[in-house]
């Protein structure tokens, strides 16, 4: 009886480790997000996850797959592949709903249908991505824009074109070098993100736009240009002496780039301009001089 009891134990053993290391397999039928019943939902199509039905967590849980759940998405008409996480278990029995990117990525048709199986990616170390368009770069910080958005992806693949939005704007980011494997999983990982140029784009050309749009500096001659030179006249005073001040005789510098300029270096330039006095003028003039007058006189003894 205790062989046989030691039998069967060991038998059922190996079953259950067979069953455990089969992978998950299915084929369900493919359609965008924007099919699903609920609508279309930003946060599938802007991001790295599917939608897949109940029972593919049933088969799952079955076969003791790893958490996080990663999968890889097979089209055998054109043999393209990815990979991706799972959002939520909602789909209809049979189908599977997917970003729209990703959707073009694997060129398929709505309803086709796609091998969906598990995998076990490595966490990832460093990735490099290359902007298809110019306008990315021009983004006020473009890695904290990238960081935000890939919090809703859950792996990348070396050679996928994936799609961020940004201020209702959309980019198309192609992923150009991921170590140490071509398919890494960004959960929980300290991951070196990297830019390439894009297509059509130097820095040497930003900065010749820079400089071409500096302002140029303005010189106004100063013989022919005088600041506050006007007259006023008042009603009921006396017309006061005018006395006038010599202006320097060198040009006025009054606007222009300094471009000499050094990062982190501030250089504040005050031209204080040296006036010359009318020595003739300052002698005419001495204060508290005026003799006073009273209307009622002193009377004389």
């Amino acid at each position: 009886y205790n062989e046989y009891k030691s039998y069967l134990s060991a038998m059922f053993h190996n079953l259950f480790e067979r069953v455990s290391e089969m992978p998950f397999e299915h084929d369900y039928r493919c359609y965008p997000c924007s099919f699903m019943p609920a609508g279309n939902r930003s946060d599938v199509d802007n991001g790295g996850k599917i939608i897949m039905p109940p029972s593919a967590l049933d088969s799952v849980t079955r076969l003791n797959i790893p958490w996080p759940l990663l999968f890889s998405l097979h089209n055998p008409v054109v043999s393209r592949s990815t990979h991706c996480g799972v959002l939520e278990f909602v789909a209809e029995e049979g189908k599977i709903y997917i970003p729209y990117w990703m959707f073009r990525l694997l060129c398929l048709d709505p309803g086709q249908r796609v091998t969906v199986k598990s995998a076990t990616i490595p966490k990832g170390e460093y990735v490099k991505f290359k902007p298809l368009s110019a306008d990315f770069v021009e983004i006020h910080n473009p890695k904290a824009v990238l960081e935000r958005v890939l919090r809703q992806f859950a792996c990348l693949t070396k050679g996928d074109t994936i799609s961020i939005n940004y201020n209702d704007r959309e980019y198309e980011i192609l992923v150009l070098e991921t170590k140490p494997a071509n398919a890494i999983s960004i959960i929980e990982c300290d991951l070196n993100v990297d830019f390439a140029p894009p297509n059509g784009y130097s820095a040497e050309k930003e900065t010749e736009t820079t400089e071409e749009a500096l302002p140029v500096p303005v010189v106004i001659d100063s013989a022919v240009f005088k600041a506050f030179e006007g007259k006023g006249n008042v009603l009921g005073r006396k017309k006061k002496k005018h006395h006038s001040m010599e202006t320097p005789s060198a040009n006025v510098i009054v606007a222009g780039p300094d471009l000499d300029f050094k990062i982190g270096k501030i250089i504040f330039t005050r031209v204080i301009p040296q006036y010359e006095t009318n020595i003739a003028d300052a002698q005419e003039f001495e204060a508290f001089s005026g003799s006073g007058k009273t209307i009622k006189q002193k009377r004389k003894k």
